[in-house]
């Protein structure tokens, strides 16, 4: 399993979660509809609004400095090994908590599975490979 085929897949990855983070971060809960453009909801309480909105930016920010932190590691990812399985244990941690869903349909949708397959699948496979990696 090459060093090299592992650290392209950390800086697109890494890419693609600063990407969905700063989606979040940047636009709050309506975000800045750069994966789309449709409203989802009406704010009925508008102080209570900006606090959730507040928290959700924070996330956002979390989540795309997790993608920075996976670019960064692909310079050493052998050195930074318990750093990326923190950061793919979260993340696959993510994609078991959609599972808390009251609407469990929703977890399978087209806009969530890829997302879902991502977060279960190539998650505990990038952990795998890793393992399998050596310092050169």
């Amino acid at each position: 399993m090459s060093l090299t085929a592992f650290r392209v897949v950390l800086v697109i990855a890494g890419a693609f979660v600063i990407f969905l983070g700063l989606n979040v971060a940047l636009g709050g809960m309506p975000t800045m509809k750069w994966l789309g453009e449709r409203d989802f909801f009406a704010v009925t309480d508008e102080a209570q609004y900006r606090l959730i909105d507040n928290h959700i930016r924070f996330f956002g920010g979390l989540f795309a400095a997790s993608g920075l932190f996976l670019i960064l590691a692909a310079s050493d990812p052998v050195g930074y090994r318990q750093g990326l399985l923190l950061v793919f244990a979260a993340i696959f941690a993510g994609g078991l908590a959609r599972f808390s869903a009251p609407e469990m349909s929703v977890v399978f949708e087209a806009e969530i599975i890829n997302s879902l397959a991502a977060e279960l699948i190539l998650m505990p496979v990038l952990a795998f490979w890793l393992s399998r990696l050596r310092r050169r």
